[in-house]
């Protein structure tokens, strides 16, 4: 099946791209970010074997744009959540959950292109979102806003992992922005 034209499935090679990524992020959530090749990934996606280095190079190209996407994502998630710290930091752990595939690669940086400019400019995004929100409530040197930063983002994601790895305890239940949101409590704690 060729790049361009309509494919037997329908696609266009105007969609093609967004095919192969659809693809990328469903088999890493069944296998994980190493567990597919790029030939699998075009037979899972009804594409030309070359289809996915056509678009991306290299598993390490198509990594790339998944993290790329995954962070301009992930910025979205956490402006939405507004400027409460809390609720942004739930929004952190919603995302790792409900964006489990893009979550994995995204704070994996040697699977991808970690100079590749749209993927910076989406880290910076989320970046300056998650620094904003520590700064409203860490006001002072900026020094401590930067630890305050840290240890923000220390407690939110390595929620966020422990939850899906399956570490934590089984009696938090099902929920993981219910079971967070009193581990998130503890940032506004003197």
């Amino acid at each position: 099946m060729s790049g361009a034209g309509t494919s037997g499935d329908g696609y266009h090679h105007g969609d093609l791209r967004r095919t192969i990524m659809a693809a990328a992020v469903a088999a890493i959530a069944e296998s994980g970010p190493a567990g597919w090749s790029l030939r699998e990934l075009a037979r899972r996606a009804g594409v030309s074997h070359a289809a996915p280095a056509h678009h991306f190079g290299d598993k390490a190209g198509l990594l790339t744009a998944v993290a790329a996407e995954g962070y301009g994502l992930f910025a979205d998630a956490l402006e939405a959540a507004g400027d409460d710290l809390h609720a942004v930091g739930l929004a952190y752990v919603r995302f790792a959950v409900e964006h489990r595939a893009h979550f994995e690669v995204m704070f994996s940086p040697g699977l991808y292109r970690a100079d590749d400019p749209g993927l910076v400019a989406a880290r910076a995004r989320a970046g300056r979102v998650l620094a904003e929100g520590v700064r409203d409530v860490s006001p002072g040197r900026p020094e401590d806003a930067r630890t305050r930063g840290l240890a923000a983002w220390s407690i939110v994601h390595g929620f966020a992992h422990l939850w899906l790895s399956g570490a934590l305890p089984p009696d938090l239940g099902d929920d993981p922005v219910a079971a967070a949101a009193p581990v998130i409590g503890h940032l506004f704690k003197p």
